[in-house]
């Protein structure tokens, strides 16, 4: 099916061009969008009357999509979700979560502009906002148990360096638990010893006497 194309399209072509699609595609994204007109005679010509008007308004928004995109562009974002040991998340991180946390940070950001595979584990991941056919801009989410953990991720440790730093720092106090026992343990078994001293030292005295 040939369309004409009233926007920058990835992977097909700029706008005005007309492309052979797949006729799902056109129906299913392409023409619901309004990102293209199916090309017949009439439809090349209304455009070609209007082709002034939809480039200036392309221009137009497209510098809108430059001046959110220069400050959105390396954001990072918290996404706060319950997850097992392993870093496996209870559930996912959706497009929706990820428009709804940069809207938060005072972002105008739809879902339909984010681009990623949801989300099912802990850690720093870097997606896509397309804010105009011609501009995108990429941020990170930071999806963590709690703040303290989204910091100590945002400083460069994973989940599993986490898990391993506290299992580290449960085995040491176990194991300076041990050692204080055993020092207890020690410290009775001189005490008795010194009884025991004490009292044959008495015998002795006792049996001079």
């Amino acid at each position: 099916m040939q369309v004409i194309l009233l926007e920058r399209v990835a992977k097909l072509g700029q706008m005005g061009d007309v492309v052979d699609v797949k006729p799902g595609f056109a129906r299913n994204f392409l023409l619901p969008q309004g990102k293209a007109l199916s090309a017949s005679k009439a439809n090349i010509e209304a455009f070609e009357g209007q082709k002034a008007q939809l480039e200036a308004q392309n221009l137009e928004t497209r510098k809108e999509a430059e001046a959110l995109a220069a400050k959105l562009d390396g954001q990072q974002f918290v996404v706060i979700r319950s997850a097992s040991d392993s870093g496996a998340l209870y559930g996912s991180v959706t497009t929706r979560d990820a428009a709804d946390v940069a809207t938060e940070a005072g972002f105008t950001v739809d879902r339909k502009q984010v681009v990623l595979q949801p989300i099912k584990e802990l850690g720093i991941h870097t997606i896509t906002v397309v804010l105009h056919p011609e501009v995108d801009a990429t941020v990170e989410l930071n999806v963590a148990r709690s703040p303290e953990e989204a910091e100590l991720q945002a400083a460069g440790k994973s989940i599993q360096e986490l898990a391993a730093e506290e299992e580290a720092a449960a085995e040491f106090e176990i194991s300076e638990l041990f050692e204080d026992i055993g020092s207890a343990a020690s410290d009775d078994e001189d005490l008795a010893e010194t009884v025991q001293e004490q009292s044959a030292d008495e015998d002795d005295d006792s049996s001079k006497a």
